[in-house]
């Protein structure tokens, strides 16, 4: 009894291992997200904005929060600053999903797969990055 306490008040060794939430979701927008971004972007002469110098990701949830399906996410800010001006907040709004590290941005009022940003034709996901609604008591 007395070794099953002494075990039991031990940190298992296998969560130190284990990346933060943060750190997970960091990881995860920067190489399905910012990477490709930055890789997709061309000096073009066009009237399209201009590519910005800097960007820079913000998780802006420090938990899960599950949808109305019950999937849960964590949502994230990308800011754009082009030249030496003023940094412009989130340029980029979505989230990431935990189980299937699926990406998903905001255009407009609805949320749609991160590979509109690359030019594909996606649909709008409903119920996407959209919290369930907190239970009543």
């Amino acid at each position: 009894m007395l070794c099953a306490f002494g075990l039991s008040s031990v940190p298992s060794l296998a969560s130190a291992d284990e990346p933060s939430l943060a750190e997970w979701a960091q990881r995860r927008v920067e190489d399905g997200l910012m990477k490709p971004l930055a890789q997709a972007e061309t000096i073009r002469f066009s009237r399209v904005r201009p590519v910005p110098h800097e960007r820079r990701l913000r998780i802006t949830a420090s938990a899960l929060t599950p949808d109305k399906s019950g999937h849960p996410f964590v949502s994230f800010a990308v800011d754009v600053r082009f030249g030496a001006a003023e940094w412009r907040q989130n340029d980029v709004v979505g989230c990431v999903y935990k189980d299937s590290g699926s990406l998903f941005v905001k255009v407009g009022d609805a949320y749609r797969p991160a590979a509109i940003l690359f030019g594909k034709s996606v649909d709008p996901v409903a119920g996407a990055c959209v919290a369930a609604a907190p239970a009543r008591s």
